[in-house]
């Protein structure tokens, strides 16, 4: 697969759960997601303890409270939209300090925001506790498409390339006395994306020529297996069959 990345999700430890095999973790997120989206929207203290389940998988992992908030960031586009929902949404209505909500539309509201914060919140502790690269030989394990997986591969090992690629072009412009200050510079930032895609473009022609010459077939070797034993496979199955218990019980 390649050198290893270290990545800013990351937070390296040697906790149960980062000694998990990855395959192990990648199923028992998606378990949890799937018992987190068939869950009713109105049982609101089932979705408590779901949250109580992640503080408890994080108090085991070490991974701060802190750690985790500062990266659902990424969360903040589904939050804007939901709150949106309510102003917009159609049918039965409320006043709230004098705005007009629709009913229906916090219904909607509640149950994007819960269950996308929960999803999210367990991709951050999978993402926490597992290196990119171990997490491909996961999905690899348990057979996902090696199309995909290829890809998120070439991504993960390529990304800095892009990333490194796009700093010196903006100290190239800057060094020649450019400033976005406004819509103006607008065409120059256009041009970069342009260039910058072009060359993304070229450099992956040349990979995979290389690629070609040392004889790659469509398939990538597998330079390690990484298996998991049955107590694995029931200590990463404990998250959610938790849920599911406290969803039944419920």
């Amino acid at each position: 697969m390649g050198a290893g990345h270290h990545h800013q999700l990351f937070r390296a430890g040697d906790t149960v759960v980062h000694r998990l095999p990855p395959q192990c973790k990648l199923v028992a997120v998606v378990a949890f997601a799937v018992v987190v989206v068939a869950t009713p929207r109105e049982r609101f203290w089932v979705f408590g303890g779901y949250l109580l389940l992640l503080a408890a998988v994080a108090a085991v992992a070490r991974v701060p409270a802190r750690f985790v908030l500062r990266r659902m960031v990424v969360e903040l586009p589904f939050v804007l939209f939901a709150f949106a929902i309510p102003v917009i949404g159609l049918g039965e209505r409320v006043t709230f300090w004098g705005i007009s909500l629709s009913v229906d539309g916090l219904w909607a509201s509640w149950n994007i925001l819960a269950k996308a914060t929960l999803g999210v919140i367990a991709s951050i502790l999978l993402a926490a506790t597992t290196e990119p690269r171990a997490m491909l030989l996961g999905a690899q394990r348990l057979r996902m498409p090696q199309l995909l997986v290829q890809i998120a591969t070439f991504m993960l090992r390529y990304l800095d390339v892009v990333l490194d690629a796009m700093r010196r072009m903006k100290v190239a412009r800057e060094s020649r006395g450019f400033q976005a200050r406004n819509l103006r510079q607008a065409p120059v930032l256009a041009k970069s994306a342009g260039a910058l895609f072009i060359r993304s473009y070229e450099r992956g022609e040349r990979v995979h020529l290389a690629m070609l010459s040392r004889g790659y077939t469509g398939t990538m070797p597998i330079y390690r297996e990484i298996s998991a034993d049955v107590g694995q496979w029931l200590t990463a199955a404990a998250l959610p069959v938790a849920a599911a218990a406290v969803l039944f019980l419920s």
